[in-house]
């Protein structure tokens, strides 16, 4: 009998390897699939003004029908969308340290953040490693390797995707709704950008949906609780495969 597969989707500036933490937790009872992002990882730059569209358009093709779309920060919007857009390959969506809706300052923060990226590259990779890091029991191997992935990002393209991932949770809000398959928001209690309210907020916003929040955790779940992440997933797995 095959096993269920489970589609991993990582977030800006990062690539496949952020999952392994948790990957390595899922592959007795799942096909795991961790494809990097257009523009991410061995994947080549993309353009400038690229969209949600486009990120979700380019990685549509290493999703088979019935997966389950697991994406975490910019990758959680890429699964919003191909859930929305894309129904037929998505039978559940668990969106991981995902924003949603932001409010006027909530979006006034990321765009300072965007500035600072698009002024001093240097800075903000520093600035995002204190962000996801200070605090944590995460391993400074680990921090190191997440380090080592961000500064190889081409500059130009890092910034069209994480303008994607500043500007489309307002894209994808209105249509939130008509997201029809059951759903997971998990997020840390102390992620500043990815707050629990966010994911109580696209708990309350999609039809099927419960929100999870992990204790004492900051935004890089997959990294730093993937214990706690991978037995939220599989319960809510289990769940579904049994209604």
């Amino acid at each position: 009998m095959s096993k269920p597969t489970v589609v991993l989707l990582h977030g800006v500036g990062l690539d496949h390897t952020m999952w392994e933490p948790t990957a390595g937790l899922l592959a007795d009872r799942f096909t795991v699939i961790a494809p990097d992002l257009p523009g991410h990882g061995t994947r080549p730059p993309v353009s400038d003004g690229v969209t949600l569209a486009d990120l979700a358009d380019g990685v549509a093709g290493e999703i088979g029908a019935g997966s389950h779309l697991v994406g975490f920060s910019l990758g959680a919007l890429i699964a919003q969308q191909l859930a929305l857009h894309r129904p037929e390959l998505v039978a559940t969506l668990t969106s991981v340290s995902s924003v949603c809706r932001r409010t006027a300052e909530e979006r006034t923060s990321v765009l300072d953040r965007l500035r600072t990226a698009e002024a001093d590259f240097t800075a903000s990779a520093a600035a995002s490693l204190k962000r996801w890091y200070d605090g944590t029991d995460v391993t400074p191997g680990w921090v190191a390797r997440t380090e080592a992935t961000l500064f190889a990002n081409d500059v130009g393209s890092f910034l069209g995707c994480y303008r994607v991932f500043a500007t489309a949770d307002a894209e994808l809000g209105p249509d939130l709704g008509s997201i029809a398959v059951p759903a997971l928001a998990v997020t840390g209690e102390n992620d500043p950008g990815s707050t629990p309210e966010m994911a109580r907020r696209l708990a309350a916003a999609l039809p099927d949906c419960r929100a999870v929040v992990v204790p004492e955790a900051r935004h890089m779940l997959p990294v730093e609780r993937p214990r706690a992440l991978v037995d939220s997933l599989t319960t809510f797995l289990g769940e579904c495969a049994h209604v």
